[in-house]
């Protein structure tokens, strides 16, 4: 079967006021920005763990929830499992968010059709001890885990499940990491995550715009590079601050994770290898709206203000703020909803420092369709308790600034790629 012609792109403006040559025609991408059952991206999304709520919200009350254009209910059953189950009972479909929380699963507020977490059915009190439908029938479920305080999801077929993903940045010495993050943006989940392979925004949004939001040091435009990874992408922000050479990398792990090194860096001294700060998920909640969500890596023993920090990440992240002061100080809320429910691709016109939303891209429709071709998609662990690398950090060392600006720029660049290749140790 051919492939589906990708969206047409806006005729290309030439002259002034020329609006009404604009092509109204253009649609957003779907096979990157569609999330539902048998969509592309949905079907490719639901190879991985999904994280969906923290532990402590899942209790015997149960929670309707929408993950993957899929209306859920999740709870905790008196055994303590965790059951996922489709939100209509099977019997005659009233929602089980009305449900009674057994010993072992849910039972049905209408007719007493008790389910487990597993979708097996114990108990149908109406039919007679002769009745083989329970052991004909199972309730449409889906497995969960959890994870350091997080319940996690699998919605693909259950003969691809794959093994839990556990990254090297789970088990840092000296570190302890806590769930934390949870909001929910009316938007596609694409145009949050691409956020996260574009450095240049934080030296305008986050510091030319806001002002000052993490350091003054975020203002200084990054000589920026772009690499795949075996899990994904990163990128590589290489940054003059006087005598010395700061380099941000940030990864982007398949399909929906992004790790950020800290955003209290000044460049001040010489450090090599400090980890990130935040491991965050975009997950669709369908194709107008994402839950991020995720855990926060805090060193022990560091001088860090953790409330001050918290601050400065949530500015701008939701719209509590007064309309007219977020158009007067956007923050990432007001950029990435900003581009409307899911952004259409055909009116961009992307530049050299797009590279990294460009791969991005690449790298999900590649993910798409080795799904198609009945491959692992990049990312899947198959191995039980294999530890995945990852690249975030910050480092920084001293190098004397070269004499003219395209040699320092080439320093710049050299010092990025030396360091994602782990040229410099960490003590």
């Amino acid at each position: 079967m051919a492939e589906k012609a990708r969206p047409i792109k806006a005729d290309r403006l030439l002259n002034r006021y020329s609006g009404y040559r604009h092509n109204r025609t253009v649609t957003e991408d779907p096979e990157l920005t569609h999330v539902g059952p048998g969509t592309p991206c949905g079907e490719y999304l639901r190879r991985f763990w999904q994280p969906i709520e923290f532990s402590a919200e899942v209790n015997d009350l149960p929670k309707r929830i929408k993950i993957l254009d899929e209306e859920l209910v999740l709870f905790r059953d008196r055994s303590g499992h965790v059951g996922l189950l489709d939100w209509r009972c099977s019997h005659r479909g009233t929602s089980l968010e009305f449900g009674l929380v057994s010993e072992h699963g849910i039972r049905c507020c209408y007719h007493g059709w008790l389910f487990d977490v597993d979708g097996t059915i114990l108990e149908i009190p109406s039919e007679p001890p002769t009745s083989t439908l329970k052991e004909r029938l199972c309730h449409p479920a889906y497995p969960t885990m959890e994870f350091n305080g997080v319940v996690f999801a699998y919605f693909g077929p259950p003969e691809l499940r794959p093994e839990f993903p556990l990254y090297d940045l789970f088990q840092v010495p000296g570190y302890r990491f806590v769930p934390g993050g949870k909001r929910a943006i009316p938007c596609n989940w694409l145009q949050v995550k691409e956020n996260s392979m574009d450095p240049v925004h934080t030296a305008f949004l986050h510091t030319r715009v806001t002002g000052t939001q993490f350091t003054d040091e975020f203002g200084v435009i990054p000589e920026t590079q772009y690499f795949e990874t075996p899990i994904g992408m990163h990128y590589v922000a290489s940054r003059r601050v006087n005598d010395l050479v700061w380099v941000r990398v940030s990864d982007f792990i398949l399909p929906n994770l992004h790790l950020v090194p800290p955003i209290w860096e000044k460049a001040t001294k010489e450090k090599i290898f400090n980890r990130p700060m935040l491991t965050n998920w975009a997950v669709p909640i369908d194709d107008t709206n994402t839950l991020r969500l995720g855990f926060f890596h805090i060193k022990e023993n560091d001088d860090v203000n953790w409330d001050e920090i918290m601050v400065k990440i949530m500015f701008g992240q939701t719209a509590d703020r007064p309309y007219e002061e977020r158009q007067r100080i956007p923050g990432d809320y007001d950029a990435q909803v900003g581009q409307g429910p899911i952004a259409v691709h055909g009116y961009e016109h992307l530049v050299s420092s797009d590279r990294g939303v460009s791969m991005c891209r690449r790298l999900i429709r590649q993910g798409i369709q080795d799904v198609k071709s009945g491959k692992d998609p990049m990312g899947i662990v198959r191995k039980p308790g294999q530890i995945v690398t990852t690249y975030a950090q910050d480092t920084v060392i001293r190098i004397p600034k070269a004499q003219s600006q395209e040699a320092d720029r080439k320093v710049l660049l050299e010092t990025g790629q030396k360091v994602v290749s782990g040229d410099y140790q960490a003590a």
